[in-house]
């Protein structure tokens, strides 16, 4: 099993980073890159606990489907999302905010495990783990500067 740590600090409310992390558009504009969209599910607004959604996305010249499940939400403080159905052997996000002094520490704790075998194994230390930790890394820069910026009001209609 691989376990990938991220930590990004974002200068803006721990509701706005929570809330942005779970908008399904901030998602797939952060994604770009990888195509990626919903093809069942929510596609609109902010992802709530027991939701179900099948993105599809390009992954090393590949087009791959995975559908996950939001299945914990606790606001503002943390959610999981777990993979159902996808090119990984089991995949768990979870997903952390903190505010402490002005500033929300957003953490993320991806676990995966590649499936076939030995040949999984090898693929994901020479290459997988440092494409996943790209991946997430752009993703977090989008999220942080949209809530950082005016460009969250794009995402988040109150």
């Amino acid at each position: 099993m691989t376990k990938i740590e991220l930590i990004t600090e974002i200068n803006a409310p721990i509701e706005l980073c929570f809330d942005l992390s779970l908008n399904v558009e901030l998602h797939q504009q952060s994604t770009s890159k990888t195509k990626e969209f919903v093809l069942e599910g929510r596609k609109k607004g902010i992802f709530e606990e027991g939701e179900v959604v099948t993105w599809r996305a390009k992954h090393f010249g590949i087009w791959q489907n995975l559908t996950g499940k939001i299945v914990k939400v606790e606001s503002p403080n943390y959610f999981i999302d777990e993979m159902l159905k996808g090119a990984f052997k089991s995949l768990k996000h979870l997903h952390t905010f903190e505010y402490k002094d002005g500033v929300t520490i957003m953490k993320d704790v991806l676990e995966y495990e590649t499936p076939y075998g030995i040949f999984g194994k090898m693929f994901d230390k020479l290459i997988l783990t440092n494409y996943m930790k790209n991946f997430l890394k752009e993703r977090n820069s989008f999220l942080k500067k949209a809530a950082e910026s005016e460009l969250h009001k794009k995402f988040i209609v109150k």
